[in-house]
């Protein structure tokens, strides 16, 4: 019996991530994201992201999760406040990247924009190899 148990919970720890990937890799993601352009007036795809959705409860800095027309996930981004960057007292820890693997990573400045109004830097954690990513750019 608790070989049973053991090898249950064994296959629960390594599936169950697997899992949680899988309801992220196409849109709309579970659980308690949010297309972004419910919650504040933005283009339903923005170029260079793509379609964004998160979880209203850790706005500002997310993460979104970015997908391309066809509703895959491309890339996690985090949109995070200069002013928050400039406190050494604020620490932006363990940031997840929901969609697994991340081949590269981009950061760069943003003046602001709808729900996320103040100067912030966006951090981009692509899920595909970079050749992939004009599935985002404009058309």
């Amino acid at each position: 019996m608790r070989i049973a148990v053991a090898t249950l919970a064994l296959v629960a720890a390594f599936t169950l991530p697997a899992l949680a990937a899988d309801q992220v890799e196409k849109a709309p993601p579970s659980g308690a994201y949010k297309k972004v352009t419910e919650l504040v007036k933005l283009p339903d795809f923005l170029p260079g992201l793509g379609q964004l959705y998160v979880d209203s409860k850790t706005l500002p800095a997310g993460p979104f999760l970015a997908y391309d027309r066809e509703g895959r996930l491309v890339s996690t981004v985090y949109m995070l406040p200069v002013e928050d960057l400039s406190n050494k007292d604020k620490r932006f820890d363990d940031l997840a990247a929901p969609g697994g693997k991340v081949g590269h990573v981009d950061v760069y400045f943003n003046a602001g924009h709808p729900g996320v109004e103040k100067p912030h830097a966006h951090v981009v954690l692509w899920h595909v190899p970079k050749a992939d990513e004009q599935r985002v750019a404009a058309k």
